[in-house]
């Protein structure tokens, strides 16, 4: 991990090789609490990696010590008026959901802790890698605020009992416990999670990207959808998917027992 960043320096680092963005959370002294600053700073590398065929895949780190350990409750605190709050939670809220937005898969690095909407975070991405001592937690309830914006994306990855126990008692869990739960997808020692969130970026980046965006769009558009109108949503997607050039060249690579092509992309 890196070292807790200097106060002038800026609350969010952008590093993009190999189609790869990553997003590291730079409020390493202050545990990566999400404040305003860093919210809109996020917020404007998504709304930049959403037009480019350079990105593929997003990555989203932090320095320090932990991942990511929620609001800033100082700064709200210095402004806890229904309006101020109002505004937070909706610029938070939109922050989260353009990660599903966007077309590129964005994958959660987690390192330390990710607690309250640091744990919305992790299950906001659509997928993510943690080590083994990483812990989560919906812990606002400890202070006396309910998790509720958290709640919206931990409920969509967890069962119902998992997600209530975690949210009403606050209590911290262990990666393999995450990772039982479904809030992560694979536990590493530290000194592998850089090889392995590398490993599997390079894995979706050697995929179609028109494939991956159309896929991605798809999931969560039906994932709360009834059965048939699922069925319906994806039959469209497919049939889409199957006049791309890309999807094209590759099922002829397949059939022909050839390397796949490269990918043209967006």
């Amino acid at each position: 991990m890196t070292d807790t960043p200097l106060s002038n320096e800026p609350v969010l680092l952008r590093s993009d090789a190999d189609y790869v963005a990553t997003l590291t959370l730079n409020r390493g002294a202050k545990f990566n609490a999400l404040s305003r600053e860093l919210m809109s700073a996020i917020q404007a590398e998504i709304a930049d990696i959403v037009e480019s065929a350079d990105v593929r895949v997003v990555i989203i780190a932090g320095t320090g010590k932990a991942f990511c350990a929620g609001h800033d409750l100082g700064e709200m605190r210095a402004d806890p008026s229904s309006p101020a709050m109002e505004a937070l939670f909706t610029q938070c809220s939109d922050m989260m959901t353009s990660l599903t937005k966007i077309p590129q898969p964005v994958i959660a690095k987690v390192h330390g802790m990710a607690t309250a909407a640091g744990c919305q975070l992790v299950a906001q991405c659509d997928l993510a890698v943690t080590v083994e001592d990483a812990t989560f937690a919906t812990s606002g309830v400890n202070v006396g605020l309910f998790c509720s914006t958290p709640m919206v994306a931990v409920t969509r990855n967890l069962s119902r009992k998992q997600a209530m126990e975690m949210l009403l008692t606050g209590e911290f869990i262990d990666a393999e416990t995450a990772l039982r739960y479904g809030l992560v997808n694979r536990v590493v020692p530290a000194v592998e999670l850089d090889d392995a969130v590398n490993d599997l970026a390079a894995m979706i980046v050697n995929k179609s990207p028109i494939a991956i965006a159309r896929g991605k769009q798809l999931f969560y558009e039906q994932i709360d959808e009834n059965l048939d109108a699922a069925y319906t949503r994806a039959t469209k997607v497919i049939t889409a998917n199957m006049q791309d050039e890309d999807t094209r060249a590759g099922i002829d690579a397949f059939a022909e027992k050839r390397p796949m092509p490269d990918w043209k992309g967006k």
